[in-house]
């Protein structure tokens, strides 16, 4: 994450940090897994570059809305899409400036990390058990009614909403008109 984040810092690409690392720089538990940031689609090019720079092997996956780069074998996720919605100028600026492993990146605001992981959901990717924890470490730090009107159309993520106010984490977010406002 350190490597990554400053590369991506000395080409000038703006960038932030999502997943599991960004929830862990708001307070939740540790992610063992893969460091994820968000830049735009316009920025692969100069973000790819960058890595090799600094020693990062990259490949483009089959997927296309994401491209890897891998620092002695640990994984750098650098996803321009999510759930086919472009990462926009307008997220980047929403991120927040917070320390993750003694560097200070840009982090996703918290509530558009829990949209970016409610969006995605679907029958063969639907694991509330996992995201749980992370929510609710995050829960003060959410707009439930942003989150609750920009997933509406998600029939999983009104299920975790659901659940999150059945469990009483969150309350009832208010009935609120879609915001585009994501990303």
């Amino acid at each position: 994450m350190k490597r990554a984040s400053s590369g991506l810092k000395d080409a000038g690409v703006r960038f932030a940090l999502a997943g599991g690392c960004a929830a862990y720089a708001r307070g939740a538990a540790p992610s063992l897994h893969d460091v994820d940031f968000v830049i735009m689609e316009k920025d692969v090019p100069a973000a790819l570059e960058a890595l090799i720079r600094v020693g990062f092997t990259t490949a483009k996956p089959p997927e296309d809305w994401l491209v890897k780069a891998y620092d002695e074998g640990r994984l750098v996720d650098l996803i321009f899409r999510v759930s086919d919605r472009p990462v926009t100028e307008e997220l980047l600026a929403r991120a927040e400036p917070l320390k993750a492993s003694a560097v200070i990146v840009p982090v996703l605001e918290a509530t558009d990390l829990v949209i970016s992981w409610l969006l995605p959901m679907s029958e063969h990717a639907c694991d509330y058990g996992s995201l749980l924890p992370q929510v609710r470490a995050l829960r003060e730090q959410v707009d439930w009614n942003r989150v609750a009107a920009v997933t509406e159309h998600s029939p999983y993520a009104f299920t975790f909403l659901t659940l999150l106010e059945r469990l009483e984490v969150i309350d009832k977010p208010v009935e609120a008109v879609m915001d585009d406002r994501w990303p």
